[in-house]
């Protein structure tokens, strides 16, 4: 569906197609109407599906022709669980916001870096994204004032719940005006976050959108049996098979990351790890590199893997099976987009084989298993 039935202005339909935007996600389509009539609505869909344009398309337009608020006193709050997230939304408001005859400025807040410069950059913000644990920060040294937000946003409001910032984000939510759209957006319900629902939520319109787990179909799959300890020899013998120039890993902690990454690069490859022990402009920069070529191998945990999106990215590589079958949905859901294929593989020892057959049954695809005893790793 294109962006021109939705209800969109001039300005913004014309930003749209200066982005190479041409048509709506289903959650874009269901939604952007729904806030633009000012209701509050609860958004479930898959990361990846199109939920940050959804809202970020009409908090701008239903800023147009509104006088700026006072100083520091912002209109539209968007909390996201990520720094790396909190850049990307405020990227797409300014890609957006560029073409606009009425600038908006927005601005991302988040931990990790000096709350200075944030906030001297607090003045003449009207949609500002942030970090829960330094929004509170900057409201304590009274740098911004939510008595005048008119639209709330939580954004992968799963996540934020499942990092522990229920408290902080209660206590926002009790400094901000009685009278407000309220925006939910999440890839899942729990009940943590049907709490959060029932205190923020008024009358709201549901959209739920199901998990395109068809798309994967563009996605060869791969998967080993190896022993755990092999794991290492495996990996560098298939980005050397594969002749893979860039691929991402997926760890499932930082510190097998860091372990991952230094193994790589005492063997000769050219790979570094991002995770949230690195400092915000070390992930930045590695993620610049990777993005454009320079890094052959990216070692991510699933958290900062949210904010990697690259349309072009030819291999993933599962170095540890995740937690859940959606978690594996997105991981390997980094490749194989735009229409083009990808590969995925997952390497698989034996603790995990009764997992990921969880997976397979979920991804309603039977994988061949192959045994990795079979592989000469002698070298690797």
């Amino acid at each position: 569906m294109s962006f021109a039935t939705l209800g969109l202005n001039r300005d913004i339909l014309y930003a749209l197609e200066k982005q190479f935007y041409t048509h709506a996600y289903p959650i874009q389509k269901k939604a952007i109407p729904e806030i633009l009539k000012g209701r509050d609505l609860l958004g479930i869909a898959q990361t990846g599906s199109g939920k940050t344009v959804s809202y970020v398309l009409p908090t701008l337009q239903l800023l147009q022709g509104k006088p700026v608020a006072k100083n520091r006193h912002i209109n539209t709050l968007v909390l996201v669980p990520t720094r790396e997230l909190a850049i990307q939304v405020q990227k797409v408001y300014k890609s957006i916001n560029d073409y606009l005859e009425q600038g908006i400025k927005s601005l991302a807040v988040y931990g990790g870096v000096s709350i200075n410069p944030q906030m001297i950059d607090m003045q003449g913000v009207e949609i500002l994204v942030a970090t829960p644990g330094r929004l509170i920060e900057l409201l304590e040294k009274n740098a911004v004032f939510l008595n005048t937000v008119e639209v709330l946003v939580l954004d992968e409001a799963d996540k934020m719940l499942n990092l522990g910032f229920k408290d902080e984000m209660t206590t926002i939510i009790k400094l901000l005006p009685k009278k407000r759209q309220n925006l939910l957006f999440s890839a899942t319900l729990s009940p943590d976050l049907n709490a959060i629902q029932a205190l923020i939520l008024h009358n709201p319109i549901s959209i739920e959108i199901e998990a395109e787990t068809q798309n994967i179909d563009l996605i060869n799959q791969l998967a080993y049996l190896v022993e755990d300890v092999k794991k290492g020899p495996l990996l560098r013998y298939l980005i050397k098979y594969y002749q893979m120039n860039q691929v991402l890993v997926f760890a499932s902690s930082v510190h097998r990351a860091d372990a991952i990454a230094d193994k790589l690069n005492n063997n000769g490859f050219n790979a570094m790890a991002m995770h949230s022990k690195k400092s915000q402009g070390a992930r930045e920069d590695t993620l610049h590199k990777f993005k454009n070529g320079d890094l052959q191998v990216l070692v991510a945990t699933d958290l900062i893997s949210r904010g990697i999106d690259i349309p072009f990215l030819p291999f993933v590589i599962n170095y540890e099976l995740p937690r859940s079958p959606k978690d594996y949905i997105h991981r390997i859901g980094r490749t194989g987009r735009a229409k083009n294929a990808g590969t995925a593989i997952s390497l698989v020892n034996n603790e995990e084989q009764h997992h990921f057959g969880i997976i397979q049954k979920k991804i309603k695809k039977q994988l061949v298993l192959s045994d990795s005893n079979e592989i000469d790793l002698k070298g690797f």
